[in-house]
């Protein structure tokens, strides 16, 4: 039968007989699938995509323990002030307990002051990170106190001694050895002005001094020279005041060291009250005390 006439735009008629498409002869054609009833005619059906498993992953390594305790980063929390004398009394005493209080509430940490030994007990001690000796003098401690102070040393606590702190416990070894080669106070003359020369300038409480200035306190000559035992801070320069007796020529003024587990650090300057008001030595102050408690380096 002959190809009917196509109108533009509309599909061929179905033939209901033979096969009569415009097709070459002996070409195949493709069966044609019925629409999906799920997608207009024309679209492709929707297909399944095949579904996997998800990939096995392997529990991370993990390293096996070890009987090291865990480190601890230190921390500067709570500062004991303690002023107790039984010796020369310090006018600059009540200001340098004043200074201390000040720098805990401008640096985040909490301040006691006490001048009651009873405080020196293993209990009370553990609440601390760093003691201050605020210009104490004389026996202060009885004996169970000072070995309480001991273990506090020892299990890593601080200590910061300011001014006549070198004139103080002459009997007790342990602490000579934490002041520093057993540099106690010998006598000092009258207050003048020296030249001071810092060492360390890297170190918390140097760090903002010039390398080289003038200063003006009372200045101790001591005992011995602790330079064999510590770090020397800052030395005088004994050619630009009249040291007197005692005149040292190598002549640390402060210095600090680790000692059995724990930081001590001091300073023999603080005789003046104007000082806890000056920011060269204020300063110089908090970097000690921020360093015995290990927070600074």
């Amino acid at each position: 039968m002959a190809d009917l006439p196509l109108d533009e735009g509309n599909e061929p008629a179905a033939s209901g007989g033979d096969d009569a498409t415009s097709e070459p002869a002996g070409t195949d054609r493709e069966p044609t699938a019925p629409p999906s009833m799920d997608a207009p005619a024309g679209d492709e059906p929707a297909v399944d995509e095949p579904t996997s498993e998800p990939p096995v992953t392997e529990p991370p390594a993990t390293e096996p323990p070890t009987n090291e305790p865990p480190v601890v980063a230190p921390t500067l929390q709570r500062v004991l002030v303690f002023s107790r004398t039984t010796g020369f009394r310090h006018d600059s005493i009540g200001v340098g307990v004043q200074l201390v209080s000040t720098l805990g509430q401008q640096n985040g940490f909490a301040v006691d002051a006490t001048e009651d030994p009873a405080q020196f007990s293993d209990q009370n001690l553990a609440r601390y990170d760093v003691v201050v000796f605020m210009s104490t003098t004389g026996d202060v401690l009885n004996t169970a106190q000072e070995q309480s102070f001991e273990r506090f040393i020892r299990a890593g606590g601080g200590w910061v001694g300011v001014h006549s702190a070198s004139d103080t416990e002459y009997g007790w070894g342990f602490y000579g050895q934490l002041l520093g080669g057993n540099a106690y106070f010998l006598v000092h003359p009258e207050i003048q002005t020296a030249q001071v020369d810092v060492e360390i300038a890297s170190h918390p409480s140097t760090a903002h001094l010039p390398a080289r200035f003038p200063f003006q306190d009372e200045l101790y000559n001591f005992r011995q020279n602790p330079r064999a035992s510590v770090s020397v801070l800052m030395t005088l320069d004994e050619s630009s005041y009249a040291p007197r007796d005692g005149a040292m020529g190598d002549h640390p003024i402060a210095w600090f060291h680790e000692f059995e587990g724990g930081r001590a650090w001091y300073t023999a300057l603080g005789h003046r009250i104007e000082l806890y008001s000056d920011p060269l030595f204020t300063r110089h102050v908090l970097g000690g005390i921020r360093w015995a408690a290990g927070v600074a380096n």
